[in-house]
């Protein structure tokens, strides 16, 4: 179901995210996150005023990670920003990513290595976007019922707790529900 007609209203500000998952030829897959704000009018900065549409912030962030969600390469662009010579300049620190796992511990990693005036927060809030756009990404190359382990996404929301109708439903083999 879709949201309730809104009041009348004035769009003052997009944001787009947007995380596309690939296959390498090197047996490797990429993640790219990118984030774009834009206004729908002119927008007065410190630093000069952006048409509309023309983005305030335009942020990209490639990660090559192995099938255990281990981050071998990173690389960080900033075309557009709000200040520049100053933003962009943190782009080289997102490389402490290398060796961080996706999905153990990751958010916790990049609190503690990029938070705060260690990164960037639209830059590392793309970032955030990457273990779940990971998933994702693989659970395209495999059936979710494929071997004798536990389908990794049951467990990991409300939806697809093992004592769900949900899971009694399409995953009869995992239910833990009442009989």
């Amino acid at each position: 179901m879709s949201l309730t007609p809104p009041v009348p209203r004035e769009l003052l500000h997009t944001r787009s995210v947007v995380c596309e998952g690939y296959r390498r030829d090197d047996g490797l897959f990429d993640l790219e996150a990118r984030l774009v704000d834009t206004k729908p009018r002119p927008f007065t900065l410190m630093t000069g005023v952006r048409r509309p549409g023309e983005p305030v912030h335009d942020m990209w962030i490639r990660v090559t990670i192995d099938r255990g969600f281990t981050i071998h390469a990173v690389e960080a662009s900033m075309p557009a920003v709000p200040y520049p010579g100053g933003c962009e300049r943190i782009e080289p620190a997102y490389a402490t990513l290398i060796g961080a796992n996706l999905i153990r511990g990751f958010r916790r990693f990049v609190k503690e290595r990029l938070g705060g005036v260690h990164g960037c927060s639209h830059m590392t809030e793309i970032v955030g976007h990457l273990p779940t756009a990971a998933v994702q990404m693989f659970a395209s190359l495999v059936r979710e019922d494929e071997g004798h382990a536990k389908p990794f996404q049951l467990d990991q929301c409300h939806a697809l707790e093992t004592r769900s109708e949900t899971v009694r439903r399409y995953y009869p083999g995992w239910y833990r529900g009442a009989a």
